[in-house]
């Protein structure tokens, strides 16, 4: 398929959201069914003719073409097919046309499966996003085409950055982008609302079913992108507060804040004004960890490297989306009518409580990510805010809110009662100090606080299930009805149970790997044998290997544990032929939810080399829980409540009924 192919593509594309972006907005405010209409069928052919174009780029990757300059800059003829479709957003241009091709697929899902949305809604939605999607093909076509020829042609490319030549880092960023444009809907459907200037509970339960989708994706990709670093960069961590990891957690941050107060909306009419604020937010925080990014304002392992010219025109998406909407809003907030009221103490306020302390831990790594970067432009002075300042400033914040989150389902509607609350949660209190107790036992060192962050862990695991379990009224009522209540309650109710419960999953192996790790650096030559964490490690040789565009010096390690072989870990050092650049590739040897962690170092003339070990209690935990999440996340999705397109039962009832009367 011709680059060309792909090229015009994208000019069509253009004009089609140009005209998208005007001519249904027209419509909707002369209430014109047909003009409003036409948003549908242009939203389809702007995704097709940018799938197009994807295609044309991901084909050009597939064949080796080299007379395009992207697949020469990131791609080789040797490269293993996995890594040469992984390529097409393994760099700037691919990775900028993905992300306009997830925001044509939800603007098409829209057009598609919002049957049930009113029209003039609609229509501005689609304008909205195609506003966004003008944007962001003027600045591909301007500044970052991906088909741009070279000539002559080279007969080979400089292949992928090495880093990214991984399983995890091809699926990490259509995950995070998925979030990341997921939360466009959201911001879409805010606009389009202050545009009408009416929000309602409707519009809340439209909004819920995007904003969980982003936020299952942009969750799914950030851990996948915290395992990545874990086990490939060879520094045997998981999170390191670089500026673009905070980039993507500050939007789930404000994500989750909307997705909890978008609740409160839909059921009590209330916080209208706040959740509108938090949906522009939370993308306009996308659109900061793009240019973040994008702009070479920052040197990380994950960011690209680009011309800052392409930078300010990011810049100026910014300033155009995030202050246009910001104004829109300052406008029409004020005329917004406020919803129902609620006393502190009630489910309401467990939200609202909930919604503070995520927007500040929000508004925490915001400081901490662009202060630097803010002092460094105003005065020339650089210094460095690393893991202590958010360690100290984002934790504190995440405790009351772990403790609060529980007591919300317990809480009622509207007025709520803390001492009966509490009187159901006395398994909860329980299991928290049972497993804070056992801990201190078993343990006996390690940080003091550790032991209490695990009961902590027990107390939210299970009072998340025991709001499920008092709603089905296990072991208070027969069996029979149990299984009936279970079978009736909403899957919305198990999905923030099962949520909840991953959030102290993911607690138990943060705090196991951070309090409670062993690490060893030894210089080891063949036949030395290391003891650790009951390991008895024995270093058999070095060998080389050669892969199919990179070659590895093996150090084979056999494992034995208690006089009984336990296994073989092979870490190696790889250096890429074509880029010559080396890089560290890990072993791990998985006992429980435990993890022995190999790093090799280089090779000395002596024949010797340094190994790092690294012994992680429960670290896989930390996945596990954040897979857990997701899980609770599809669940509440899954209600058919929550689906777009599908009616209140009783709105389907109500024709029968009157015809009945």
């Amino acid at each position: 398929m011709s680059p060309e192919i792909g090229h015009y593509a994208l000019v069509l594309a253009l004009a089609l959201a140009l005209f998208q972006s005007v001519v249904p907005v027209w419509g909707a405010r002369k209430r014109d069914a047909a003009l409003m209409g036409t948003a549908d069928a242009v939203a389809l052919g702007q995704c097709a003719f940018v799938a197009i174009a994807f295609a044309a780029l991901t084909h050009a990757y597939l064949v080796s073409d080299f007379s395009v300059e992207n697949v020469v800059l990131n791609s080789h003829s040797t490269k293993p097919l996995i890594y040469k479709i992984s390529g097409v957003w393994g760099n700037h241009e691919g990775s900028m046309l993905l992300w306009v091709l997830i925001l044509t697929l939800f603007s098409a899902f829209v057009a598609l499966f919002g049957r049930n949305l009113p029209l003039p809604l609609k229509a501005n939605v689609l304008a909205v996003q195609a506003w966004i999607t003008a944007a962001f093909l003027l600045f591909i076509l301007k500044t970052s085409n991906p088909f741009n020829r070279i000539n002559p042609a080279p007969f080979e490319g400089r292949d992928l950055n090495p880093l990214l030549q991984d399983p995890g880092l091809a699926i990490h960023p259509p995950l995070l982008y998925l979030g990341y444009v997921g939360f466009s809907m959201s911001f879409a459907f805010a606009v389009a609302a202050l545009i009408e200037g009416r929000i309602d509970a409707a519009w809340a339960r439209w909004v819920r079913p995007w904003a969980l989708t982003a936020w299952m994706f942009l969750t799914a990709g950030i851990s996948m992108g915290s395992f990545w670093a874990y086990y490939e960069l060879g520094w045997g961590g998981w999170w390191f507060w670089d500026p673009v990891e905070n980039a993507s957690l500050m939007p789930w941050l404000a994500g989750t804040a909307l997705l909890h107060s978008a609740i409160v909306m839909e059921k009590r009419e209330a916080l209208k004004v706040w959740t509108v604020l938090l949906a522009i937010l939370t993308f306009s925080l996308s659109l900061l960890g793009t240019f973040l990014v994008r702009s070479g304002v920052l040197t990380s392992v994950h960011a690209f490297a680009v011309d800052p010219e392409r930078g300010i025109f990011i810049l100026a998406i910014l300033i155009a989306f995030i202050g246009g909407s910001l104004a829109l809003y300052a406008w029409r907030a004020p005329m917004l009518r406020q919803g129902g009221i609620f006393a502190p103490v009630s489910r309401e306020g467990a939200l609202v409580l909930n919604n503070l302390f995520l927007t500040a831990a929000c508004a925490a790594v915001f400081v901490g990510t662009l202060y630097p970067l803010a002092l460094e432009a105003l005065t020339g002075a650089k210094i460095s805010v690393g893991p202590p300042f958010f360690n100290w400033t984002f934790g504190p914040l995440m405790v009351p809110l772990m403790v609060a989150m529980v007591f919300g389902p317990f809480l009622a509607w509207k007025r709520g009662d803390l001492l009966a609350a509490a009187q159901r949660m006395m398994a909860a209190f329980a299991a928290g100090i049972a497993a804070m107790l056992l801990t201190f036992a078993v343990t006996r060192g390690g940080p003091v606080l550790a032991p209490v962050f695990i009961g902590l862990a027990a107390y939210i695991i299970v009072g998340s299930l025991a709001e499920v379990a008092e709603r089905v009224q296990l072991f208070r009522a027969p069996l029979a009805t149990t299984l009936q209540r279970a079978r009736g309650l909403p899957r919305s109710a198990w999905g923030t149970a099962v949520a909840h419960a991953g959030v102290g999953v993911m607690l138990i192996g943060i705090v196991g790997e951070t309090c409670y790790r062993q690490e060893l650096i030894v210089q080891m030559k063949p036949g030395d044998t290391v003891e650790v964490a009951g390991y008895q490690v024995t270093l058999t040789g070095l060998a080389p290997v050669q892969g199919p565009n990179y070659r590895d010096v093996v150090a084979r390690l056999v494992l034995r544990e208690g006089g009984v072989d336990a296994g073989i870990l092979e870490p190696a050092k790889r250096v890429y032929t074509a880029r010559n650049m080396p890089t560290t590739e890990a072993a791990l040897k998985t006992r429980g939810f435990s993890q022995l962690y190999v790093s090799p170092g280089d090779v000395e003339t002596s024949g010797s080399i340094a190994l790092r070990f690294f012994y992680k209690p429960m670290v896989l935990l930390i996945w596990i829980g954040t897979l857990v999440m997701m899980l609770g996340g599809l669940l509440s999705l899954s209600d058919r409540r929550l689906r777009v397109g599908a009616p209140k039962p009783a709105a389907r009832r109500a024709p029968a009924v009157q015809a009945a009367e």
